[in-house]
């Protein structure tokens, strides 16, 4: 069984750090209907209110969601809403990086210039003196990375941000960036933000161990792959594309393969008697190195169904299971490290539990293999 937190107000601590958040968070790129597919202000307060009823306390906004309309939903929740007085209480974290000025070349990017303007500007829109973690959004390649970490650097001495975090930069990146930040005594960054669900798993060869190993925590963005694991869709069954949903009818997701794993999902949603996007999600939320799973949610009974997960315990045979329908593929050097190495090196030993066969290979072996 699960031995992970199982419920929304048993809190972790964010990587290396000492930063506790709730085991979900909730995203906010659905506040507001700039981007056709959010849910009005009255809703989104409702689901603020709800989340930190059951004791959530982590929120993850950016500066271009909803043209920075999920901000200032944010800020005015914490300034003059419901939440008034609580903003102390509640981990903020927020993105810069994306352009909102057209036709500006330092409107967006990872430049202090562009960094700095961003950051005030969110400030504004949240309505508070200082942003918990700040991420930098994605990567950016006209940047060099030392001037980044050294802005992010700057930008917590000032006060204005406590902890650092990166989104959407590959694992090189990340590890430059640490080592940039030890080898100068800078702000180490504790977060990693990434793209992770049963129908996404390429992180797991350079990312996750990457984060792992430099003390990042790990927050998963879509979960449920936009809603595609959402149990709302199988092979009679597909969307509407009438607004309902983000996921569309083409979606090169929608194929037997995901189909397979949604059958899998049901099953063992029926044998807890909760639902397929719990499953889902709980499934995500059991990886090693991850610290909070980011949801989005358009209602409340939608985040009501998402934040039950946390009660959700797999068995590890069902995890493996799930495991087994999804595995990626894995990029060089990961497939020749993991079965041919140990053979080479360990000479017929076991070390850590796993055992090899003894070298030299056996020449049908052999040749397999290479």
């Amino acid at each position: 069984m699960s031995a992970r937190t199982n419920a929304l107000n048993h809190y972790v601590t964010l990587g290396r750090s000492g930063l506790r958040v709730s085991p979900i968070c909730l995203g906010t790129m659905t506040f507001g209907l700039e981007w056709g597919f959010g849910c009005p202000e009255e809703i989104s307060v409702s689901m603020i209110s709800r989340f930190r009823e059951l004791g959530g306390n982590f929120f993850d906004a950016a500066n271009i969601y909803t043209n920075g309309h999920n901000e200032t939903i944010l800020g005015d929740y914490f300034a003059s809403g419901p939440g008034r007085g609580q903003r102390d209480s509640a981990v903020i974290a927020t993105k810069f990086g994306g352009n909102m000025w057209p036709k500006d070349p330092n409107g967006g990017g990872s430049g202090r210039k562009s960094m700095f303007t961003a950051v005030e500007h969110s400030l504004r829109r949240l309505k508070t003196d200082y942003i918990d973690l700040l991420w930098c959004h994605f990567e950016d390649a006209h940047t060099p990375i030392q001037e980044m970490v050294a802005s992010m650097d700057l930008l917590v001495k000032q006060g204005k941000v406590r902890y650092l975090g990166l989104s959407d930069h590959p694992a090189w990146v990340c590890t430059q960036a640490q080592y940039e930040a030890a080898a100068h005594s800078m702000t180490p960054f504790i977060a990693l933000q990434v793209e992770y669900s049963l129908l996404q798993r390429t992180v797991e060869n350079e990312l996750m161990p990457m984060a792992r190993a430099l003390g990042m925590g790990v927050t998963p963005w879509s979960p449920l792959r936009g809603g595609v694991l959402s149990g709302k869709f199988t092979r009679q069954h597909h969307p509407a594309d009438d607004g309902s949903t983000r996921v569309k009818s083409d979606s090169k997701f929608l194929n037997e393969h995901t189909f397979v794993l949604l059958d899998a999902l049901a099953e063992i949603a029926a044998a807890h008697s909760v639902t397929s996007a719990q499953v889902a999600l709980r499934w995500v939320m059991d990886r090693d190195g991850v610290g909070s799973t980011i949801i989005g949610a358009r209602s409340l009974a939608q985040l009501d169904d998402n934040l039950a997960a946390c009660a959700v315990q797999l068995s590890p045979s069902e995890t493996k299971h799930l495991d087994a329908l999804t595995t990626p593929a894995h990029a060089f050097p990961h497939e020749f490290l993991a079965n041919l190495v140990p053979i080479i090196s360990q000479g017929g030993t076991t070390i850590n539990g796993r055992s090899a066969a003894p070298w030299p290979l056996s020449p049908q072996s052999d040749a397999d293999r290479w």
